[in-house]
């Protein structure tokens, strides 16, 4: 049992010490922990993002050096005098015009389609019962399984051989089809199965109150849609097409396969990759460097401008439904 003096020696009475100073010095003692841990976060955060950051500082380095910078050794990783020329040389003496152009386009088409198709989708799976729609979706998260070169040959066949397109037959025998146009590059990825899913997941969490309120004004569903589905997922939609943007800019294995038969067609990636396989020579190093920092410049340009919807996207986009 305490005696009278503990008492008032715990609650800070009779030796000059207040319960208000007490209370005060158990909160920064609580504080002390928390600030630890806050710098720490920092520091890991801080240290993962230099690591990051590095490759394209070297990358940035390595297109200004100088010929003999770039035969040193050991290897000088500053440069001396930087040869800001190299970028203009990258579309001098490359097609870069053309490859970004085509990039431009195949990319900013395959991503808008997609958003479309990924939208109106993920609304019927996430706002309409019907029979099979369990179904559907259980077959879309399963068709994430499959990598997508699997899908290389029949997609292949599928767009040579189809009837009335590039020069073929009503029985698809004669021309190219689709390849060497830019369908042959977009049609594959017109549907994308992450999209659907993840755009699902986001609008399961829009009220259905609030569309029932709108059918009862006499809203039609295309209205709902566009009007009052569309602007409540932008920021789903804003992740989605970074997503998208960044995996279709940089993709190889298709774009190379459709355009053999037109090499006018070649995207960035596709071009920088036959640069390299065709220069081998350090001395063109500088040159391919130079290449992939034009071509990053782009997808860099479109995450800053769309960074603010990002991490609201991705949580929204882990509703479960």
């Amino acid at each position: 049992m305490s005696t009278p003096a503990q008492v008032a020696i715990f609650s800070g009475e009779d030796v000059g010490v207040s319960p208000h100073a007490l209370a005060a010095t158990a909160a920064r003692g609580r504080r002390r922990p928390r600030a630890t841990s806050g710098i720490l976060k920092y520091l890991f955060l801080g240290l993962g993002a230099v690591i990051m950051i590095v490759p394209f500082v070297d990358m940035l380095l390595g297109s200004l050096r100088t010929i003999p910078e770039r035969l040193a050794r050991p290897p000088v990783y500053l440069p001396a005098h930087p040869q800001w020329q190299n970028f203009a040389h990258v579309f001098h003496d490359l097609p870069m015009t053309q490859w970004m152009t085509n990039s431009i386009v195949v990319t900013t088409s395959i991503t808008l389609i997609q958003l479309i198709t990924s939208s109106a989708a993920g609304y019927a799976l996430a706002k309409f019962h019907f029979r099979g729609r369990d179904l559907i979706l259980r077959c879309i998260l399963g068709a994430q399984m499959f990598p997508f070169f699997l899908f290389l040959i029949p997609m292949f066949f599928i767009l040579r051989f189809w009837p009335l397109a590039g020069g073929n037959s009503i029985l698809g025998q004669g021309g190219a089809g689709f390849l060497g146009s830019y369908a042959g590059l977009i049609l594959p990825f017109a549907v994308s199965w992450y999209g659907i899913f993840m755009m699902r997941q986001f609008m399961v969490s829009i009220p259905d109150e609030l569309l029932d309120a709108a059918r009862v004004d006499g809203a039609g569903e295309l209205r709902i849609f566009f009007t009052i589905v569309l602007p409540l997922a932008k920021t789903a939609l804003a992740t989605l097409s970074i997503f998208v943007f960044i995996y279709q800019w940089n993709e190889v294995i298709w774009s190379m396969t459709a355009t053999r038969i037109a090499p006018k067609l070649q995207t960035v990636p596709v071009g920088i990759f036959l640069m390299r396989q065709a220069f081998t020579d350090e001395r063109t190093f500088s040159l391919q460097q130079a290449s992939l920092v034009i071509s990053v410049l782009p997808v860099l340009i479109l995450f800053l401008f769309l960074q603010r919807y990002y991490v609201r996207g991705v949580t929204a986009g882990a509703v479960k439904g």
